[in-house]
This record gives structure tokens, sequence and C-alpha cells, in this order.
């Protein structure tokens, strides 16, 4: 009897799109991703618009919650939460994230990819972006 050809299945990824620079938002994206990859699961980060400018300007370590609101500040740092800094580096260490910068995003901060290189794994526009996204059940937009 002829035998099938090896079947390859992936893991199953998540993928989040952060947008917004205001701390909670990065912070609770890479709380996912992290949650995700300790599930065994693949995660994709794309970073646009403040959220990359965030990231680029090396701004993950503090935690800048509202003036409005010193008491998260206060039990964030009492209860020694980790830092956006430390879910991505812990994201990173697990070999199952990639970090994508959008062109158009790069674009409109004045930057380009030379200088988001150190920062990301790859650089993709829309179609790109949309092309490794399609099918992907798990998406969460911040």
């Amino acid at each position: 009897m002829p035998q099938s050809p090896a079947v390859t299945v992936e893991p199953p990824r998540v993928v989040l799109f952060l947008h917004s620079a205001d701390y909670d938002r990065v912070h609770q994206g890479l709380a996912i991703g992290a949650a995700a990859a300790a599930l065994g699961k693949q995660v994709e980060l794309y970073f646009f618009w403040w959220a990359l400018e965030r990231l680029l300007d090396g701004r993950l370590g503090e935690p800048d919650f509202s003036p409005a609101r010193p008491d998260v500040s206060d039990r964030f740092e009492a209860k020694g939460l980790p830092t956006a800094k430390e879910l991505l580096a812990h994201l990173r260490a697990s070999g199952q994230c990639l970090v994508v910068a959008c062109t158009g995003s790069l674009a409109a901060l004045g930057r380009d990819a030379a200088s988001a290189g150190p920062h990301v794994d790859m650089v993709l526009g829309w179609a790109g972006i949309l092309q490794r996204t399609a099918g992907v059940v798990d998406r969460f937009y911040l």
C-alpha cells in the first residue's frame, strides 16, 4: 500500500497588532503573547505607529501609566510585575516569537528599515502582513 506524504502541521498562532503607545496597552499585548507562548503557540507581534515608536525608542522598560492613576503605578511596582521590556525579552527567549515593523508606520515616523533592524525580525507592508496573518483566528488589536 502506498504511503501518504507526510503532512506538516503548523503550531497555532496568535497575532497581536500593537498600535497605541499607551503603556497599559503595549504591556497587555505582550502579556497575551507571553501567555500564548507558554501554551506552545507561535506569537507574531506587529508594531504600528506609536507602539512602534515606543519600541524603537527603547521605552518598554519604564511603566508610565496615566498620571491620574498613581495607585496603578504603585501596585505595579510593589507586586514586582514584569515590565513590557521583560515580557518582550521573555517572548524572544522562547523562540516562538516574531517581531514585525510596518513599513508605512516607519515612514510616517520618519524612520527606515535600517533603524528598525536591531529591534525587529522583519519589516513588512500591509500586503505582506495580510498574507502572513490570513486565516489566523487568534488576532488581537491594541
